[in-house]
This record gives structure tokens, sequence and C-alpha cells, in this order.
């Protein structure tokens, strides 16, 4: 048996599968990027070389694990992601109707998206478009997005008169904020 060094291990690799590399004529500079799957794609620019590749990896090993943590709590199956979507087109346009009727705004059209970086979207035409993923957050906290997405029908900015008709429709609308802030990022 071989004892590890109390330095051993900082510049090793994640564990888990191992990088693959790829080269790429137009970049500029090393990429790394952990796939939904886990596994860590690293991007080679130009002129760049193998070994200075794996040094990069090495060096962002700590960003690679917390990653795949994040990752592993949250990787959705392909058949889960479908009957999720197929439940959100289902149930979040009438939810969205409903709060539309509540307070007295006009949506056009409601339409449910596979959105990377958005929970929502509003119009000045009043079409709303929500993110599927909404259905994996707690009620209250989708109820505020649509409401947020509702307020931009009256409201097109996010000036201090937005906010005062997102808090009068939404009251506990910081609470789900903060709770879009801290685990929103794993339902991506």
């Amino acid at each position: 048996m071989q004892l590890g060094l109390p330095f051993a291990g900082a510049h090793d690799p994640p564990p888990g599968e191992s990088p693959y590399f790829v080269r790429h004529r137009r970049a500029r500079r090393y990429l790394l990027r952990v796939e939904p799957d886990g596994r860590v794609r690293v991007t080679i620019p130009r002129t760049g070389s193998r070994r200075a590749a794996e040094a990069f990896v090495a060096r962002h090993a700590a960003w690679v694990l917390a990653q795949r943590a994040r990752l592993s709590g949250t990787v959705v199956r392909d058949m889960d992601r479908a009957r999720l979507r197929q439940e959100a087109t289902a149930s979040l346009p009438p939810r969205l109707l409903k709060l539309a009727e509540t307070h007295g705004i006009t949506v056009t059209r409601v339409s449910v998206r596979d959105q990377r970086t958005r929970w929502g979207s509003c119009s000045t035409a009043g079409r709303v478009c929500l993110n599927w993923r909404l259905v994996l957050m707690p009620g209250w906290v989708a109820d505020y997005v649509m409401i947020h997405e509702l307020m931009h029908v009256r409201r097109m900015d996010h000036s201090p008169r937005f906010w005062m008709l997102v808090a009068v429709a939404c009251p506990d609308y910081r609470a789900a904020r903060q709770w879009l802030r801290a685990h929103g990022p794993t339902l991506r």
C-alpha cells in the first residue's frame, strides 16, 4: 500500500471518467465543459498542446468536481425530461392564464419552451413564454416567475415602478428570488 503525501492529488485530474480532448482550430484558449452526463470535454486551441490541456484540467479540478456534484442531483433522464415537458405544457399555461385573470392582465399567447438562460419572457404584445423547468420548483416560486412575466405586460422594464407592481401581486417575491438564486442553477 502506498501512502499519499499531504500534497498528493493537488494536480490530479478529477475522479471519474477521464476527460476527452477536442482540438478546435478557431479556439483561442483552453476551455472546460462538464457535459450533462458528467463527462469532461477539454477544448484545445490551435496553438495548444495536450500536455498544457492536461495541466489546465488539473488546475481546475475543484471546479470540475463542483460541476459534477451539481449535476449528480439534478440530471434528468431523457424519458423523464419528455414527461416533465408534457406536464409543463399541460399545467403551466392554465395556471398563468388564471393568474392573469386574477390580476386583470390580458395575455394573447402562452408557450412552454426549453430555455437555457431564462425562466420566462414576455413580449409587448402580451405573449408569454415559460421555461418547462418551472414544474421542477415549488409552486410559490413558479407563481412568482409567472407573475413577474405578467407584470411585464404592464411595464416592460425593471424600474422601481415595475418592482412595486410585482410586490403588490406577489408580496413574498424576495423569498422566491432568493430561492431561484440558491437553487435555480441546479435545475438548468
